[in-house]
């Protein structure tokens, strides 16, 4: 189990004392539960992880609240919380290799790809189905591979808007990796939410992330 650090969010360690480093974005709901146990299992897996909160301790399980918050969000200033968790984390005894994992889901896929933007200590980002219309990476600055993990069934981030990403990405010179399960919806990887939760993709996105996250970080 991870611990709470004041001003900073969640922190998990794994058992070993030692790992990689890497950051988890929330969804649009907040620094809840479900996004304390992914970090959770990162340590478990073997990394030092740490899920900042971005709505400075507001949550909610209201979608119509969710959506408030998610378009509230002071862009500047959560740029500036990724870089000061970036430099936490980097800095952090327990951290390993110079080069950092930033993932994020829903809100946070999207703000991973900008704290890759921001900062040259990120090495590799995984974007779970990542949306906010307010957040546009500057993908000239993305020296970070990214693995993007997406579902077939999602209204929020299309097919069509995968392959957008996809390209903006290539033209300005970085690289991304894609996966699209079949029959997924948004949010399929969050247990928590049975009606969109899909576990045989989920763990085959979990397993896709752990792997990738190993292979770009293992030479940090």
């Amino acid at each position: 189990m991870g611990t709470e650090i004041a001003n900073r969010g969640y922190l998990a360690l794994p058992s070993g004392g030692s790992g990689p480093g890497v950051v988890v974005l929330q969804e649009w709901w907040g620094l809840v539960p479900h996004i304390k146990t992914v970090t959770d299992r990162f340590a478990e897996a073997g990394f030092v992880a740490i899920a900042p909160d971005l709505y400075d301790g507001e949550t909610t399980t209201s979608p119509d609240e969710a959506g408030r918050l998610f378009m509230a969000l002071n862009i500047e200033q959560t740029a500036r919380k990724l870089e000061e968790t970036l430099q936490y984390l980097q800095e952090h005894p327990a951290v390993t290799g110079d080069r950092l994992g930033v993932v994020g889901f829903c809100m946070g896929g999207q703000l991973a790809l900008l704290a890759a933007t921001l900062s040259q200590r990120v090495g590799a980002v995984v974007d779970f189905y990542g949306i906010h219309p307010n957040v546009q990476p500057d993908f000239s600055k993305l020296r970070a591979p990214v693995l993007g993990i997406f579902g077939e069934n999602d209204g929020f981030v299309t097919p069509e808007a995968v392959r957008s990403l996809e390209a903006a990405i290539q033209q300005a010179g970085g690289s991304i990796e894609t996966h699209t399960y079949t029959g997924a919806d948004h949010a399929f990887f969050n247990d928590t939410r049975p009606e969109v939760y899909q576990p045989d993709a989920a763990a085959d996105a979990w397993d896709k992330t752990l792997s990738f996250l190993r292979r770009e970080l293992a030479t940090a």
